[in-house]
């Protein structure tokens, strides 16, 4: 079965968007099929992409909402994307009287499943419907946390929020770990809540290597490119790979 990842977290600013795409990219530049699905109704990633999302025709609303065919855009950094725009955020009115609606996205992905060999959804930054779509969809759920004291507050939530969906609504929902982001070693913060993260959180899954806080992320983003394309040597991309042969993995 092809792995569907859900990058998680009800908090924002945590990376979950940039991990997304250039997790993807060094997933595709191994050799694998990866499709990227934006369900976030801000569209980062779609716009990351390098797509106008406004101009957009179809996108992951009309799958889930109309349940039309799930739209696909091809080759986009030896990527495929499913995007999203903001009409993404009434899904969750025009879908309160619909029945198991949880299971929308679940239902759009598994007509195209088998043609990826990994699927990564990048989920907004709330616990709403859409990201219990997500986590119902996904085969494994990859937290970022950012290492700073406020965002390890909403961890428990965060975390009743997946056993809640593996108790409930997906029983074969496995955690593909957690990634500890913008972390800064020149402040004491970062190192007590990296401390904090490892000692925790490692009963939860795998504690991946950390990444640390690098303007050229937020460069590459606006440049509408991977890291990788963006500046082929950032010493970050050492730690990307390392996390996305270990994903490799999970197949």
């Amino acid at each position: 079965m092809t792995p569907i990842i859900a990058l998680f977290n009800q908090s924002g600013g945590v990376g979950k968007t940039t991990l997304t795409m250039n997790l993807g990219y060094h997933l595709a530049q191994m050799g694998r099929k990866v499709l990227l699905v934006d369900i976030d109704p801000q569209s980062s990633l779609t716009t990351f992409m390098g797509l106008e999302s406004m101009e957009l025709e179809s996108t992951i609303y009309n799958a889930i909402v109309h349940q039309d065919k799930i739209p696909i855009i091809h080759d986009l950094h030896s990527m495929d994307l499913v995007p999203s725009n903001i009409k993404l955020s009434k899904a969750e009115m025009e879908l309160s009287a619909a029945i198991m609606r949880e299971l929308r996205l679940k239902q759009s992905l598994e007509t195209i499943q088998e043609q990826y060999d990994y699927i990564l959804i990048d989920c907004p930054p709330s616990l709403g419907i859409l990201s219990i779509m997500s986590l119902v969809a996904a085969t494994h759920v990859l937290i970022p946390i950012q290492t700073e004291f406020k965002a390890l507050k909403g961890t428990e939530l965060l975390l009743n929020t997946i056993v809640e969906v593996l108790n409930v609504a997906n029983r074969k929902l496995k955690v593909a770990g957690i990634i500890p982001t913008m972390y800064d070693a020149r402040t004491s913060q970062g190192e007590q809540s990296l401390q904090s993260i490892q000692t925790q959180l490692s009963k939860v899954g795998i504690v991946h290597t950390t990444i640390p806080r690098a303007t050229d992320f937020a460069n590459a983003s606006q440049a509408r490119k991977p890291l990788a394309v963006f500046n082929p040597k950032h010493p970050t991309l050492k730690l990307l790979k390392e996390i996305s042969k270990t994903l490799d993995s999970l197949k």
